[in-house]
């Protein structure tokens, strides 16, 4: 079998050691239901609080506040239906003293639309969200909820002054991700959450890409609503959480059973969170280290790439960007065929998000900075994890250059 080099840590990553012995016992001995009364189930549930517990304290966060999902596709489709279904229905006008209403959309359709007075909801968030927002916004828009794309920057971040002229009294909830999943760039969240709070409205980030790579700490920012999911930083897949500020009314979004305080019904996946817990734990006590060691590793790594092959650019800030995270234009080539070619290689890299793999459309986020289709496909993402070593990035970057000139010359 050859042997293979990771740099795709942002489409998930490998769990560590520490994570799969944890989680073992509750596939085995420890397998009753956290739920059940008896003290097979009982095991099941103090390790479920223990791992609350955990998450919480990495965001210096209340474990009331910890609410466990599927994962960050999840976290951010309740985050978005809770601030347009719950807010809005509890919010009044001022003007004319009339809460909001949910009307049935005309004919037999079974969605639903929200208006008052003929006005709708407004949600603000930008054009490089991850899919799980956007989609999510996209259904919201078909409901009757209006939508603010915020514009970017050449460097990816987010136009404060553009989201300061989006407020209206209807905004119900404004949501920018912490970092983002292409092109590595971080976003001001603080100032974006301080407009929200100045104005009284929720602000939701996307942590997905950012949480167990640079520090969080949603009080600081005031962010009352943010999502993570386990597989990005060293856990399962299959599992994330919700940060919900500890007095925020929060609603389920699925609905039957008691579980998560009646907020998440469904029997929770113990071995997912309890190894989320522990990949948790361990990245905080790393985070330090894994900042220094792979800011330093992608520098030199971008270094070779754009002094041996020309016509490379960076996309993204190359300041207020994730440690690990290289995304660039190669001009002259495709970047699927590049990925292609360097799987045969054993090195795996993507054109894109892996939630966009096969698409053949450009990427949304390379099309927000300004670059044209054909330079949106000639990208890259190369993003490093913990376990990569100075000796792959030479043998990636030495590999990119010879396949970079075969497919120039093709």
């Amino acid at each position: 079998m050859r042997q293979t080099i990771y740099f795709d840590h942002a489409a998930t990553t490998r769990p560590f050691p520490e994570v799969l012995e944890a989680m073992l016992p509750y596939y085995s001995a420890s397998f009753g239901n956290p739920s059940s009364a008896y003290e097979l189930g009982e095991e099941s549930k103090q390790a479920l609080e223990q791992a609350r517990n955990t998450v919480a304290a990495t965001l210096n966060v209340e474990p009331e506040t910890i609410y466990f999902t599927s994962g960050g596709t999840e976290s951010d489709n309740w985050a978005l239906r809770y601030a347009v279904s719950e807010v809005v229905g509890k919010m009044k006008d001022k003007a004319a003293g009339r809460d909001w209403q949910c009307a049935s959309r005309a004919g037999n359709h079974p969605e639903q639309m929200y208006e008052r007075n003929g006005r709708q909801p407004h949600i603000i968030t930008t054009a490089i969200e991850h899919h799980a927002v956007l989609r999510t916004c996209e259904a919201l828009e078909r409901e009757g909820v209006r939508i603010t794309y915020l514009p970017v920057d050449r460097t990816g971040i987010v136009d404060l002054n553009a989201l300061e002229r989006a407020v209206c009294p209807e905004t119900v909830l404004i949501s920018v991700m912490y970092a983002n999943n292409e092109i590595g760039t971080i976003q001001p969240v603080a100032q974006a959450a301080g407009i929200a709070k100045r104005s009284g409205i929720l602000f939701h980030s996307d942590a997905v890409q950012a949480y167990g790579q640079i520090p969080v700490d949603p009080r600081r920012p005031g962010i009352d609503l943010l999502s993570a999911s386990g597989h990005k930083f060293n856990g399962p897949k299959g599992v994330g959480f919700l940060y919900a500020r500890q007095d925020i009314d929060l609603k389920p979004m699925l609905r039957g059973g008691f579980q998560e305080r009646k907020m998440r019904a469904g029997t929770e996946n113990v071995p997912g969170i309890v190894g989320m817990g522990t990949a948790a734990s361990m990245s905080r006590r790393m985070l330090r280290e894994k900042m220094y060691r792979e800011t330093e590793l992608r520098n030199y790594f971008m270094k070779r790439l754009l002094t041996e092959i020309p016509g490379i650019r960076i996309n993204g800030s190359t300041q207020q960007r994730l440690p690990n995270n290289i995304n660039c234009c190669i001009s002259g080539i495709n970047g699927g065929a590049l990925v292609a070619l360097l799987d045969l290689e054993g090195i795996c890299v993507s054109a894109a998000s892996a939630c966009t793999a096969g698409s053949d459309e450009p990427s949304h986020v390379q099309l927000a900075i300004g670059n044209t289709p054909a330079e949106a496909r000639s990208a890259v993402r190369i993003t490093l994890g913990p376990e990569n070593t100075r000796e792959e990035v030479d043998y990636a970057a030495d590999t990119i250059k010879r396949l970079v000139k075969k497919l120039r010359q093709a």
